[in-house]
């Protein structure tokens, strides 16, 4: 067989190849069209017709990616079916051409389903239509011995069929054949292996040091990490062996609290050191224009002051590109809360077929909605890129400022193997096998906090819980360990803390930041060690997420913006007195009636007449103006002050105000506030006084309306 002869051939397979792709292709569009499902909220006609254009351009776009990665997974069975035409001189036959291009693309989709299935489960439960349960026999069946051994079998096989293949075009003259077709596998290898596996990067050197340069500041944060699970607390798991390390040679604050246990609420009060009501965003539906009226924060600062800043998340991370913090360097994924955004990521047949395939850098560069789908576990990667992100600030001579942001405990509570079965029961054959059921999408997460215990496996999903907290720790032992080999810990200082942590149940609701009452949602773990801290110290007493941003500026050498209502806890955290401290607490938006609201309380409208996107080019969800002022009257209010937390629930006729005395009573079942009176009193005064810098005519008010006076 003559150069050009094997040419013609290959061109002909090629063809074939790509003809499956296109009928494999269309099939999958019309089904994912057929059983059609959307990420996000339900939205009116009106606002969907606007978009129209932007899903057909996203389906033509995700349409066009599944025919890609289906005729690289055809390709091999065409070439291998010319090979053999070449080895046994048999004729070209378009039938058998495409039968063998049709069983390579199943064949090597099979086997990623088995590998995905299990190694990362939650992949394949954020785009499924069908119940998990049919696919235990099959998960079973699966190890990563047998994995491996599958893998490396198909390998061999299919590489000592290319080299035969080869070496017959070589004998027979072929030569340019030949060398094209070990180059071409050469080149696919040196692609898989660079873009596909994401090798480790390596330690780097220790970065030149300059007199009097500052210190560096490491931030990392896992959404939905409860304070109870740390060692210090006590947890009948040891989950946290790295977290625990950290603390023993610094400082944990085993009462800290945040003000909104939502994400973008509580991230925003962080970084500024300012209550939601100063800042202004109350949950994580927030307008473009809200958006633009944040103060002074954190990275923006330490830029000010000559570090490099940069922020490195998965999907929970979102907000750290929604809101202009002033980080230089971002990669996190768009507003998650985006209505164009959560088209883009299409319909679940097309949607879980591109995920098995693009949860590597390929997928991140070019279909981020897909990379980024909520629900999908990325720990390990987020910890690769991570160390690639520290080692590309240590090698220059500035500080740096990196804050880390991970999903790793977010429901629907999906890790990868080993850790979904580290701790659940084996012989569990519900649905929530390996992540919370019926949770593919953070609305639906939303949608189902009103739903009572008795809907969920509970036992199972808190095992899954923890499972993902242990695989936190390990990813943050990778992170810590790393920046011991590069030396850069010496002059690091690093914060470990959450956004938020969750309830499950303890007070007839489960999710984040729904109650008042539970202290689960609203106090986070909050540990902070290097240079110039002392080993093994215990703040016990009360403290707030708004005092972190303070704290660490003091800690830097650098001043508090004038906007920060926090206060620095530096002088505590190296030996000095504790002030006392009132921490004060909303809950979140409320998108369902939840279980244990009192009769009478407060409401406002459900989700499809709460939300809207008031700019139609951006398409921001947000909640509508004429609302907002009757979702903030409506939220639960706290104040927790020593060992005293006083609850408010507004109601349609006065009031609700219960007391819980949380050294004698943690899970807050007895309501002291009839017999101790003064107490209640007292802090019902200063809760007030907290709620009234929120009324219409309050300065924080008029500024967040465009109405404070020049």
């Amino acid at each position: 067989m003559t150069d050009l002869e094997f040419l013609g051939l290959a061109i002909r397979a090629s063809n074939m190849a790509a003809l499956i792709a296109i009928l494999f292709t269309l099939l999958l569009l019309g089904k994912s069209m057929l059983d059609f499902s959307q990420t996000g909220p339900p939205m009116g006609r009106e606002v969907l017709r606007h978009y129209r254009g932007v899903l057909v351009l996203s389906l033509g776009r995700l349409a066009v990616a599944a025919f890609l990665v289906a005729n690289l997974l055809a390709l091999p069975g065409a070439l291998a079916y010319l090979l053999g035409l070449v080895l046994f001189g048999l004729p070209y036959h378009p039938a058998v051409a495409a039968l063998a291009a049709l069983l390579s693309l199943l064949l090597l989709a099979f086997f990623q389903f088995c590998r995905v299935l299990h190694d990362s489960p939650g992949v394949i439960v954020a785009s499924s239509h069908y119940a998990m349960p049919r696919f235990y026999p099959l998960w079973e069946r699966l190890s990563p011995a047998r994995l491996a051994r599958v893998a490396l079998l198909t390998r061999l096989a299919y590489f000592t069929w290319v080299a035969l293949g080869a070496a017959a075009l070589w004998w027979q003259g072929a030569v340019y054949s030949a060398l094209s077709l070990i180059m071409l596998h050469g080149l696919v290898q040196l692609v898989y292996r660079a873009w596909i596996e994401e090798s480790e990067p390596l330690p780097l050197p220790f970065p030149a040091s300059t007199p009097g340069k500052r210190r560096n500041l490491l931030m990392i944060g896992s959404d939905t990490l409860r304070a109870d699970r740390l060692g210090h607390a006590g947890y009948r798991r040891a989950l946290t062996p790295n977290l625990d390390r950290l603390a023993g040679r610094g400082a944990v604050l085993t009462q800290c609290y945040v003000p909104c246990a939502r994400t973008a609420p509580s991230l925003l009060s962080l970084f500024t050191g300012t209550w939601p009501h100063s800042h202004g965003v109350r949950d994580n539906f927030v307008s473009d224009a809200e958006r633009a009226l944040i103060p002074a924060a954190l990275p923006k600062l330490l830029a000010e002051a000559g570090y490099q800043t940069a922020a490195v998340g998965d999907w929970a991370a979102s907000d750290l590109s929604k809101f202009d913090l002033g980080f230089a360097t971002l990669d996190v994924p768009a507003d998650q809360w985006n209505l164009k955004f959560l088209l883009r990521q299409g319909p679940k047949d097309i949607r879980l077929f591109l995920s098995l395939f693009l949860g590597n850098r390929i997928g991140k560069f070019f279909l981020e909605e897909i990379y980024y789908l909520g629900g999908i576990p990325l720990t390990r990667q987020l910890g690769q890129r991570a160390r690639r992100m520290l080692k590309r600030l240590g090698e220059d001579e500035r500080p740096f400022f990196l804050n880390v942001f991970m999903a790793s405990t977010h429901p629907p509570f999906a890790s990868e193997y080993p850790y979904y079965t580290m701790y659940a029961d084996p012989s569990y054959r519900g649905p929530s096998k390996f992540a919370m059921a019926k949770l593919t999408d953070p609305f639906e997460i939303i949608r189902r906090q009103g739903e009572p215990r008795e809907e969920f496996d509970l036992e199972q999903i808190l095992d899954l819980y923890d499972g993902c907290v242990k695989r936190f720790d390990d990813e943050l032992g990778h992170i810590l360990d790393y920046l011991e080999a590069s030396d850069l810990a010496r002059d690091t200082l690093v914060v470990v803390y959450s956004d938020h942590g969750m309830e499950f149940f303890e007070h007839e609701t489960w999710g984040q930041g729904n109650s008042a009452i539970s202290d689960f949602s609203a106090r986070i773990p909050m540990v902070l060690a290097g240079p110039s801290l002392p080993a093994a110290t215990r703040l016990d007493g009360v403290t707030r997420s708004i005092d972190l941003a303070p704290t660490l500026l003091d800690l830097l050498d650098l001043p508090p913006a004038p906007t920060m209502e926090g206060v620095s806890l530096a002088a505590a955290l190296k030996g000095g007195t504790l002030p006392e401290l009132p921490a004060f607490c909303e809950t979140g938006i409320w998108l369902t009636t939840l279980p244990g609201t009192p009769e009478g309380h407060l409401s406002y409208p459900g989700i499809l007449e709460l939300l809207d996107v008031p700019d139609l080019a951006s398409g921001t969800l947000a909640i509508k103006r004429e609302y907002q002022r009757q979702v903030v009257a409506a939220k639960d209010r706290s104040i927790r002050l020593g060992r005293w937390k006083l609850v408010y629930q507004p109601l349609e006729n006065g009031k609700l105000l219960r007391l819980y005395d949380l050294e004698s009573d943690p899970d807050c079942r007895r309501d002291l506030s009839a017999d101790q009176t003064e107490v209640t009193s007292s802090l019902w005064g200063l809760l007030q006084a907290w709620m009234e810098k929120d009324a219409p005519g309050s300065p924080a008010y008029r500024h967040r309306n465009g109405t404070m006076d020049s």
